[in-house]
């Protein structure tokens, strides 16, 4: 038997876990580019409160992502699974029956505190042996952007075909099916297993923050994702001024993310086969403050708008493509699940201000403001950039020990010495070794052929 060959239990694990954190990230995305124009018509609605409707989901998701990791850890997978999505459920229900704005906004933070993302990623490393986790997070990264454009293009759809509320009403069917699907597809187990790699590590907590390499990154992910929720903020308005009207906008979404996916693929592979990590990251927030200053100046111009935003859309989908690679290369061995959630914690954040400081601009000033806005931060940004450093090209991965009797000495000298290896934590009594390698000169079966041996020995 081939031991590479996913079991039928990681089968049903990868693709129930992957169904559900898409449905999720459908339901809470498909909103975004419609809430603008089509929330201006719920009572007591302004700009303020639409911006803070947009942000508080990511105010909550900052607040109970890393505690929601840790209660799992506790109270077992599912039962916090099943609890995350109920909150989105109930969330979404109040949104969808509300009359106000403030119901909008209260549902919203009912969503944003089913934060079970990180709980997703623990529970698929229970389900899944080492070498197979892998590609089951490959999966989930790989489904992520594809789902973020299907939200953003099927929103306005089905908005101008139904209503908002109606849009709400299927985000709760959505979530009410993933529970469906977490009580009968994803399979349980007793074991959880302790994989740095998918939980928090709270004694890491603190190490992770402090690290300047991994500031750098956090404060990206933060600036991006404030630039994605206030182009949000603006952009619905634009289009509208520049007589696109709103039931077409999913037309140009669709136009721009196309492209932006195609030129995306070339630049991630040659990012990481040619190591120009660096220059890639300051090329996009170039292009960002670009596309920023153009959208600044666009005077409701279609082709200024059009360029913009299909300028925003390169920059941003291979960001957040190569931000988690980075993390990944440049968290310390044994600590990446938590500096994933602090990650995690910072893309939250980015979207709480994104929409709630956006709103407020829109409600006082105009939308050029919130345009001159994403220009500084993407200036600032561009200049944080350019004092990062080239990441070690390095991958990490954990191997568990099957044996009792290892001599864990010899096996980290044995490790250490082997051509390749960069860094080595073995912990005995969590049954696991994590290894920094370069791809280039060592491989995960050259690793698992020494742990074998000295296995055996």
């Amino acid at each position: 038997m081939n031991d590479n060959k996913m079991t039928r239990i990681e089968l049903y694990a990868t693709w129930g876990l992957s169904t559900i954190f898409f449905l999720r990230m459908l339901g809470m995305c498909m909103v975004l580019p419609i809430l603008t124009t089509y929330g201006m018509q719920i009572q007591d609605a302004n700009e303020t409160l639409i911006g803070l409707a947009i942000g508080i989901y990511g105010i909550t998701q900052a607040i109970f992502q890393i505690p929601f990791g840790l209660c799992s850890d506790r109270f077992g997978r599912k039962p916090l699974i099943i609890i995350g999505l109920f909150l989105f459920t109930i969330g979404s229900l109040v949104a969808a029956m509300t009359e106000s704005i403030w119901g909008v906004i209260l549902g919203r933070a009912l969503q944003g505190s089913g934060a079970i993302s990180s709980v997703i990623m623990a529970l698929l490393s229970d389900l899944t042996r080492e070498q197979n986790y892998t590609k089951a997070v490959t999966f989930i990264g790989m489904g992520f952007g594809i789902t973020f454009a299907i939200a953003i293009i099927i929103g306005p759809i089905l908005a101008n075909a139904l209503s908002l509320n109606a849009l709400f009403s299927i985000t709760a069917l959505f979530s009410i099916l993933g529970i469906i699907i977490t009580l009968i597809v994803v399979p349980s187990t007793s074991i959880q297993i302790l994989n740095r790699d998918a939980i928090t590590v709270r004694s890491g907590i603190r190490s992770i923050i402090t690290n300047r390499h991994l500031i750098k990154l956090n404060l990206s992910i933060f600036f991006l994702h404030i630039l994605l929720m206030s182009n949000f903020m603006s952009l619905p308005i634009e289009f509208s001024l520049a007589d696109f009207p709103t039931k077409d906008h999913w037309k140009i979404y669709l136009c721009t993310i196309f492209i932006s996916f195609v030129t995306t693929i070339p630049s991630i592979l040659y990012a990481e086969i040619k190591q120009k990590m660096k220059v890639v990251v300051i090329s996009c927030t170039a292009l960002m403050l670009g596309s920023e200053i153009l959208l600044w100046h666009s005077s409701h111009t279609p082709w200024k708008l059009l360029i913009g935003l299909q300028i925003f859309f390169i920059s941003f989908n291979l960001m957040e493509a190569i931000l988690p690679s980075l993390i990944n290369k440049e968290c310390p061995i044994g600590y990446k699940g938590t500096a994933m959630g602090l990650y995690s914690t910072s893309q939250f954040l980015g979207v709480a201000i994104g929409g709630s400081v956006s709103g407020w601009l829109l409600g006082h000033f105009s939308i050029n403001h919130i345009f001159l806005l994403g220009s500084i931060l993407s200036l600032a940004w561009l200049l944080l950039t350019l004092n990062m450093r080239e990441p070690p090209h390095l991958t990490s991965l954990r191997f568990t020990l099957t044996s009792s009797s290892i001599n864990t000495i010899k096996l980290e000298q044995c490790l250490n010495s082997h051509q390749g290896v960069f860094d080595v934590l073995l912990l005995p009594q969590e049954k696991s070794v994590y290894v920094k390698i370069d791809n280039k000169k060592t491989s995960r079966s050259a690793i698992e052929k020494i742990i074998s041996e000295q296995a055996i020995s």
